[in-house]
């Protein structure tokens, strides 16, 4: 009796067990299966939030709207300047070629010299004629012609460049204004409503502070890069300018140097002499 109801009491609970096992284990997979649609449900049911243009700059604020005005102006100018400082147009090579050329050798005459400066206008073109003016005169003359014309085409080089100077100052302190501006409202917002523990309430003011100084440092970083190249660049171009001018000068002035004359042809002076 005592093994017939031990082997009842184990089939018993086998009976019992395997059911709730097997029931179990169905739950489980059932939930497994459940949980990726319910959140797939969930996260198609809220979309993931974006923004237009126009809400950032309007939670940027008026600081922001003028640092873009700085930005379209900068590349405005960064376009001017990048066409006007090309060396082909400040010193256009074939014209200077020929023009040192044909004065070297004697092939032109005062007149016709300056002729060909004010047919081209370039700004060495602009140094050659002031020099060219003061054809045959001392060297220290015309050299005082080049110095002074080239003072007025460098000031015309540069023009513009201190523009770049002053967008990559106003810039930052824009930004910083306006970042100034953004705490304050952040601060009134604690002030006059309840808004600890509520970030949605000083979200506004902490996205202008930080929006107004990232975009004033991104106009300001290029201004001042291009504001050095542009400087590089004139300074290069105004060193050529003022060693052409003074072949120029050796060129037409009473006493400049000039080259000496190859032997061959001083050879057939004196055959033709003899």
């Amino acid at each position: 009796m005592n093994q017939r109801s031990t082997k009842l009491l184990i089939t018993a609970l086998l009976a019992v067990l395997l059911p709730m096992s097997a029931s179990l284990t169905a739950v489980g997979i059932a939930q497994s299966d459940v949980t990726p649609v319910v959140a797939l449900e969930t996260s198609q049911e809220e979309p993931i939030a974006t923004r237009s243009m126009f809400s950032v700059l309007r939670d940027g604020g008026p600081m922001l709207a003028l640092i873009g005005m700085c930005s379209f102006i900068l590349c405005i100018f960064v376009f001017e300047r990048s066409i006007s400082l090309r060396s082909g147009r400040v010193i256009p090579k074939p014209f200077v070629k020929r023009f040192l050329m044909q004065l070297e050798e004697q092939q032109l005459n005062q007149d016709e010299a300056l002729e060909l400066c004010e047919e081209n206008r370039s700004p060495v073109a602009v140094v050659f004629a002031a020099a060219i003016k003061k054809w045959g005169r001392p060297s220290v003359e015309v050299e005082q012609a080049v110095l002074d014309t080239g003072e007025r085409v460098s000031n015309d080089l540069r023009k513009y460049l201190r523009l770049f100077n002053g967008i990559s100052t106003i810039s930052p302190l824009l930004g910083l204004l306006g970042t100034v501006l953004g705490m304050i409202t952040a601060f009134n917002s604690i002030a006059s409503a309840d808004a600890m523990g509520r970030p949605e309430m000083l979200a506004g003011g902490i996205a202008q502070a930080l929006l107004t100084t990232a975009s004033g440092l991104t106009v300001a970083i290029p201004a001042i890069v291009a504001h050095l190249y542009f400087m590089s660049r004139v300074d290069r171009l105004i060193i050529e300018i003022d060693d052409l001018g003074q072949q120029v000068v050796n060129a037409i002035a009473s006493d400049g140097w000039r080259k000496p004359q190859k032997k061959s042809s001083r050879k057939s002076e004196r055959k033709q002499a003899a």
